[in-house]
C-alpha cells in the first residue's frame, strides 16, 4: 500500500531529531520507494522489500544519521561508501541539498541502479562512483557508512577518504563498536543509539 505524505511524517518523525521534511523531500521518497521495489524484483538490491519498512528502516536510519552530522542548508561534501542501494547516501542527500555527495558502488547492478535513481530523482548534487572505494581518488568532510561486507576492512578504506578535520559516520550493529574504535587516526564519539532498534547504533568519529 502506498504510503501517504501524513503516514510517510509519521514513520520517519522519531529519526529525525525534531526536524521537519518538506513536501518534495517526500515527494522524492515516495518516487525512490516504487523505483526501488520495481527494480527489486529483478534485481536484489535490498533484503528490505515492505514500503513502510524501506521508509522506516532504510530512510529513517539514514535521516537519523544526516540530522545528526548535518544542517539542512550546511555545505559540505560527503562520501557515501559502498552505497548499496543508496543508503544512507539519496537521503542525505535529499535532507541536505545544497551538499556534494559521491555513492560509491562497485557492483555493476546496484551502481547502475543508483545512476537511475539520480537521474529519475533529478538529485542534481549527487555523484554515482562506480568502482571500489579503495581506488576512488577524493575526500570528504563526511564519509558514511552502513551494512558493508568486511566490515573492518571497509571502515578502514573510508576513513582514508575524511578530509582533515571531517567526521566519519558509521551506522553499525553494537557489537561492531569495538573494531570500529581500532581504526587509526579517528577519533570516536561515544556511540548513539538508533531510534527504534535494539542493535543499531551511530558511531561518529573525527579526522
Amino acid at each position: 500500500m502506498k504510503q501517504d505524505e501524513h503516514s510517510m511524517r509519521q514513520l520517519l518523525d522519531p529519526f529525525l531529531s525534531g526536524k521537519e521534511l518538506d513536501q518534495q523531500q517526500l515527494e522524492k521518497i515516495g518516487a525512490f520507494v516504487e523505483l526501488l521495489q520495481r527494480w527489486n524484483e529483478k534485481t536484489n538490491l535490498t533484503a528490505i522489500r515492505g514500503e513502510e519498512e524501506i521508509i522506516t528502516r532504510h530512510f529513517g536510519e539514514s535521516f537519523f544519521l544526516a540530522s545528526q552530522l548535518c544542517e539542512p542548508q550546511q555545505v559540505f561534501s560527503a562520501i557515501d561508501f559502498g552505497s548499496g542501494a543508496g543508503f544512507p547516501g539519496i537521503p542525505l542527500a535529499m535532507y541536505a541539498p545544497l551538499a556534494r555527495v559521491t555513492l560509491i558502488e562497485a557492483q555493476n547492478k546496484k551502481a547502475t541502479f543508483l545512476k537511475e535513481a539520480v537521474r529519475a530523482l533529478a538529485l542534481k548534487n549527487v555523484n554515482v562512483f562506480a568502482g571500489r572505494g579503495e581506488t576512488f581518488n577524493g575526500a570528504a568532510n563526511l564519509v558514511t557508512l552502513r551494512a558493508v561486507e568486511k566490515f573492518k576492512q571497509s571502515a578502514a578504506a573510508a576513513a582514508k577518504l575524511v578530509l582533515p578535520g571531517g567526521r566519519m559516520g558509521l551506522l553499525i550493529a553494537k557489537e561492531q563498536v569495538d573494531a570500529a574504535t581500532t581504526i587509526a587516526g579517528m577519533s570516536w564519539e561515544a556511540p548513539i543509539k538508533v531510534p527504534n532498534s535494539q542493535e543499531l547504533v551511530l558511531l561518529v568519529g573525527r579526522g
